[in-house]
């Protein structure tokens, strides 16, 4: 079992799919005006709802702000790659998917979620080991964003990059090295994004499948992005980019 704190998450878990929800807690003597949300989804789907001690969640949950809000669904099932390929088969714009070449830091990774949500991403692959994973943490701080993004666990990010490739998509890393703005680059193919660590980039093995290797340029004084950052600054470039070309 896994737990989803915050109001925010638990209501967009409600809505999404309730029936995967086994139990509600909610801390004693809570009066926000939301959970009046929570509790009538809940009566109207037959969502038990249990009354706990503030304190009790705390300890079940550490260092997380759950505002007295738990939502107990089964463990984070992630998809398989070939279930990716098969879904992504079925759209009919150019296909976006986001690598994580062993990103460690679950802030970093629940932006990274909720960004690829708002620009429709087709999912996001993390190696398994050595990497951040969908946790309570990750869960709370993407607001539910990580029902809307299939999350892609793999025990090769090389060899399921390479698979990619095979299946028609261009493998794009980013990094401040690399040879092109991505102001200059062509986005208008189906491809796979590329995010390196936080501390080290893109790791060598990972930087041998990449077709090309793209670059923010700098205009200012700092001259590096956090990486859930330097996310947002790319897929909202894809975005545009794509858009003005379909537009036209």
């Amino acid at each position: 079992m896994i737990r989803v704190p915050g109001i925010r998450a638990v209501i967009e878990l409600l809505r999404y799919n309730s029936a995967q929800v086994k139990e509600i807690w909610i801390a004693k003597d809570r009066t926000v005006s939301r959970l009046e949300e929570i509790l009538n989804i809940c009566d109207r789907e037959m969502v038990p709802v249990h009354y706990k001690n503030y304190k009790e969640i705390s300890l079940l949950l550490p260092g997380i702000s759950h505002q007295g809000v738990v939502a107990i669904v089964p463990g984070f099932r992630y998809y398989s790659l070939k279930e990716l390929i098969s879904l992504i088969k079925e759209i009919e714009d150019k296909k976006l998917i986001l690598a994580l070449d062993h990103i460690t830091d679950e802030g970093n990774f629940a932006s990274i979620i909720r960004t690829s949500a708002f620009f429709g991403v087709h999912g996001i692959i993390i190696p398994k080991n050595r990497s951040v994973s969908v946790s309570s943490q990750v869960i709370k701080r993407s607001s539910g964003a990580y029902l809307y993004v299939p999350i892609i666990r793999v025990v090769n990010l090389a060899q399921a990059l390479e698979k990619l490739n095979k299946e028609g998509f261009w493998i794009i890393g980013t990094s401040h090295k690399g040879n092109i703005s991505l102001y200059q680059f062509d986005w208008d193919r189906d491809l796979v994004l590329v995010l390196g660590n936080e501390y080290k980039g893109i790791s060598y093995a990972i930087e041998k499948t990449c077709d090309e290797i793209v670059n923010i340029p700098l205009f200012g004084a700092i001259d590096a992005l956090n990486v859930g950052v330097a996310a947002g600054v790319f897929l909202s470039e894809i975005t545009r980019t794509r858009k003005l070309m379909y537009k036209n």
